[in-house]
């Protein structure tokens, strides 16, 4: 009986073991929050921990003014890059580097540095590490901010802002990415020194010079050569805008004209609507 009553108690103790080993599973106080964007050609993914307010003052009090801040909670935030960038006119090299703060009343500075997993440990920190160092403006937010956030903002082909915003501050750095040489690199290969480029990458070239005030002649002759064998109202109307600023009125007035037509076929109000306004330009260009 004895034996049987030891058997049925090391039983238990083993049918309990998994259980009393388990952890709970609870919302974490500052969730983790992983944002990405892409600016230009490069990928920007930032990592970090989310602290709320829950009443308190937190500049000047929960976060310290003057004193290295690992800008969020459980540690180091980190940034990302896929590609070579400038970060408030400071070169940056493609590869992940953790973001540490320096909050102040009116000014912070931020600091990028290698090192990304010093946390909360001020006395480890080492300038040998920094990468990239600045001071930015801080503003008063236009409404209050309950959770620590960070993203994206005031995006362009090239640029995006990265902002910081929590209780009633904001701050925010730029990046730029180079995007030049990459955008040359590829139309070199596959429109300039391609005997048969795609109608597409021809567009795309046109399109590009166009918009970053290049070579409008070479735009006009690649976007002819897309829309002689492949016409599309998109692609029309970016002919008509380049006719438009070489001050070719009445070829303007043609390329616009031609997708208009394919725009209405295509039941497209937006783009009916984009050359009836080029339509009106070239007009008045014209006389």
């Amino acid at each position: 009986m004895k034996n049987i009553v030891s058997a049925f108690a090391v039983a238990a103790t083993l049918l309990a073991a998994p259980a009393a080993q388990a952890q709970l599973n609870t919302p974490a106080a500052s969730p983790k929050s992983t944002v990405t964007q892409r600016v230009g050609l490069t990928d920007v993914t930032i990592t970090y921990y989310r602290p709320s307010t829950k009443g308190r003052t937190i500049f000047g009090n929960v976060v310290p003014f003057d004193k290295r801040w690992r800008t969020g909670a459980n540690s180091t935030t980190s940034i990302k890059f896929s590609d070579d960038v400038t970060v408030e006119g400071k070169k940056v090299p493609a590869g992940e580097y953790g973001i540490y703060t320096v909050p102040r009343k009116a000014e912070w500075t931020i600091v990028l540095s290698k090192a990304l997993k010093q946390g909360a440990d001020v006395d480890g920190f080492k300038d040998d590490d920094d990468v990239a160092r600045f001071n930015v403006k801080s503003y008063k937010l236009p409404a209050k901010v309950e959770t620590f956030t960070m993203g994206f903002s005031d995006l362009t082909a090239g640029t995006a802002n990265v902002d910081l915003m929590w209780e009633t501050t904001g701050v925010k750095f730029k990046i730029v990415a180079d995007v030049e040489p990459k955008v040359m690199a590829q139309i070199n290969e596959k429109v300039i020194n391609n005997a048969a480029p795609s109608n597409q990458d021809l567009a795309s070239a046109a399109v590009y010079y166009y918009d970053n005030d290049k070579d409008l002649k070479q735009a006009l002759a690649w976007m002819e050569k897309a829309n002689a064998t492949e016409p599309k109202f998109w692609n029309l109307h970016t002919e008509a805008k380049i006719r438009l600023k070489m001050k070719d009125y009445k070829g303007a007035a043609t390329a616009a004209e031609q997708s208009k037509k394919l725009a209405i076929d295509a039941k497209n109000a937006d783009y009916v609507k984009m050359n009836d306004e080029l339509l009106v330009s070239a007009a008045k260009g014209g006389k």
